[in-house]
């Protein structure tokens, strides 16, 4: 019997919630991205970054909760421009962290670095076809059509996971800030820019493996 009060049967609730932040607790590319922005920029910018990852999930949601996302399953060709996509998109943050900035300069000082980072982490989502296959098939399996409304039920629990995602990356980046912090000044800001080259780089391939056919 539906339960008029509760857009989702509540007994998938709980289930949903840990599914998600086992998901969410798995290493995966916007982690290692996130713990390089936190590291490298600080923590202000590392919360840019969250918003715009919470944004491009939100848009995959939206879509997957009309239907629209299945397109990359019916059509794989779909999937592989979208992956290879945001691939290349991780290379091209790894080849401009290697070209850098002054050494000395503070990039959180400068809000358009803020609204960089925003947009960049918007459009890594945006380009990550993980993120809609998450959708597309673990979502369906926590809806009840017998409840109510199934659009209801995906945008509800679509909002669930988007929380979750929230505290999962913004608690990432405050511990990545805070470890910086500690070692701040320590090492030359050229060394500094080919780490985070290099790890972004990492994660670009990590991408790629995780999203392989």
């Amino acid at each position: 019997m539906p339960h008029a009060l509760w857009p989702v049967d509540p007994s998938v609730i709980l289930p949903f919630l840990v599914a998600v932040s086992l998901i969410e607790l798995t290493p995966g590319p916007n982690m290692g991205w996130l713990a390089l922005v936190a590291a490298g920029r600080g923590r202000t910018a590392g919360l840019a970054a969250v918003a715009g990852i919470t944004l491009g999930l939100g848009v995959w949601m939206v879509a997957s909760a009309f239907g629209l996302t299945r397109v990359l399953l019916i059509w794989p060709l779909a999937f592989q421009i979208v992956r290879w996509a945001g691939v290349a998109f991780l290379f091209w943050l790894a080849w401009e962290a290697w070209r850098g900035g002054e050494p000395g300069r503070d990039p959180v000082a400068d809000g358009g670095t803020r609204q960089g980072l925003f947009l960049r982490g918007l459009t890594g989502n945006l380009l990550n076809p993980k993120a809609a296959v998450f959708y597309v098939a673990l979502l369906p399996t926590f809806l009840r059509p017998d409840h109510g409304s199934t659009l209801s039920q995906a945008l509800t629990l679509g909002s669930l996971h988007l929380v979750v995602s929230v505290v999962v990356h913004g608690s990432i980046v405050m511990g990545a800030s805070r470890v910086a912090g500690m070692v701040a000044g320590r090492v030359g800001g050229g060394w500094t820019r080919g780490a985070m080259a290099l790890g972004i780089a990492v994660v670009a391939v990590w991408m790629a493996w995780e999203t392989r056919g």
